[in-house]
């Protein structure tokens, strides 16, 4: 019997992806827990995997086919003997697979040959269905000028309505009506438009949602850094790889969340989720955006560990090639900007995470001990950003005064 390829639930966080691309052809044979394709979601690219064996029969959706939504029909898989006929049926009923019609009788080819390319499939009549096929932005412009999308003629594919045929109904309109915005300038010849990648509108969207949805409340704290850069440059002398000040940050975040379990909670709708283990996400720059892969347990490793599991979670996710639960969760962000010569800044928060430190560049700088003597001193700036929901004030308090201590004694750090 011929089985559905269906696209699964990716990422906890993801609705669907983009099929970045097929791994097999059309008549490969095809073992169970082989790679079939790639789907590039908010934050990675995540390969499926066969479930069963056989011959892929039909590619339904092609690569680089944008917005598939969690389920949809990706393709078809043959058993040994089964022809067209056998695709036809696995798809019957199935509305979301729209496969199209095909007029060769063997669908599945010698591997290596390549695929024909399939002609659009029958789409149903838009008013038969009970809608107006219109853009996403032809009806957003509708409602703003009060237009019916009913009313309109499409111009686009299988008589979609699309911009121009709203502004030109808008045009038409009475003087009454609202007036069209005015025309953008046009763009200089040397400009470009570069199109907002998945993961782009992801954090777009996420970000948005945290700074307009979740009460912020920030702390900040200096911690004198002098007895930590003095402990990375002793553990370099071995000959070693080096710790990052960036690793030793993470298992003090980590060790701290121990301390003060009250941080380590995130906000839900009819509870507070207490946090087993102290997950401490690494914010990455990448080409795409900022993506925050999970270091987790960071108060039990050995900071070479952690170390060594940063560079390596960072290298994939410059690589796109992280796996959902490697960056779905979490317990606390650390965001670093201080190798980039920042001295202070306040970071959002990542939900459903509670609280998000933001770490400057260590400096010299007066300070006052307590003998009342100004001596120069290596201060690191930290903000803590936390979720009035979920947090106190005075936990975030005992958690930053808890970091603080163990970056000051670093020793600690490594207990």
């Amino acid at each position: 019997m011929a089985n559905l390829i269906r696209l699964p639930a990716v990422a906890a966080d993801a609705s669907g992806g983009t099929l970045h691309q097929w791994l097999k052809r059309e008549g490969d044979a095809v073992a169970v827990g082989e790679p079939l394709a790639e789907i590039e979601t908010e934050k990675a690219i995540v390969e499926i995997n066969a479930e069963q064996a056989g011959v892929l029969g039909r590619i339904v959706v092609p690569a680089g086919a944008a917005s598939v939504p969690v389920n949809a029909v990706l393709g078809v898989l043959l058993e040994a003997g089964e022809d067209a006929a056998a695709i036809e049926a696995a798809l019957a009923g199935h509305a979301d697979a729209a496969a199209p019609a095909r007029t060769d009788s063997a669908v599945a080819r010698p591997a290596g040959t390549p695929a024909d390319t399939p002609a659009p499939g029958p789409v149903p009549d838009a008013a038969s269905a009970g809608r107006v096929l219109a853009s996403p932005l032809a009806r957003r412009l509708a409602a703003q000028w009060s237009l019916d999308l009913a009313a309109l003629a499409g111009s686009g594919p299988r008589g979609r309505v699309v911009r121009r045929d709203v502004e030109a109904a808008a045009r038409r309109a009475p003087a009454s009506a609202a007036p069209l915005p005015a025309a953008a300038p046009a763009a200089r010849p040397d400009e470009q438009r570069v199109p907002h990648t998945g993961m782009r509108r992801a954090i777009a969207r996420r970000l948005s949602e945290s700074k307009q949805t979740v009460p912020h409340f920030y702390l900040t704290v200096d911690c004198r850094a002098d007895a930590l850069l003095a402990l990375r440059a002793q553990a370099g002398q071995d000959g070693g790889p080096r710790p990052t000040v960036n690793d030793f940050i993470v298992r003090a975040a980590a060790q701290a969340l121990r301390d003060e379990p009250g941080l380590n909670v995130s906000w839900q709708d009819d509870a507070l989720l207490h946090h087993a283990g102290a997950d401490i996400s690494v914010a990455v720059a990448t080409d795409g955006g900022l993506v925050t892969p999970i270091v987790r347990d960071a108060d039990a490793k050995p900071l070479g560990a952690i170390a060594a599991e940063i560079a390596e979670l960072a290298a994939r996710a410059r690589a796109n090639r992280l796996r959902p639960e490697e960056f779905t969760g979490g317990s606390l962000t650390v965001s670093n900007l201080g190798m980039h010569g920042i001295d202070q800044f306040a970071a959002i928060i990542n939900p459903p995470q509670a609280a998000i430190l933001a770490v400057g560049a260590a400096r010299r700088r007066p300070v006052a001990d307590e003998d009342g003597e100004i001596r120069a001193a290596m201060l690191m700036t930290v903000t803590l950003s936390a979720d009035h929901r979920a947090v106190d004030g005075a936990v975030a308090a005992r958690w930053l005064a808890a970091f603080r201590a163990r970056i000051e004694h670093p020793v600690r750090i490594l207990l």
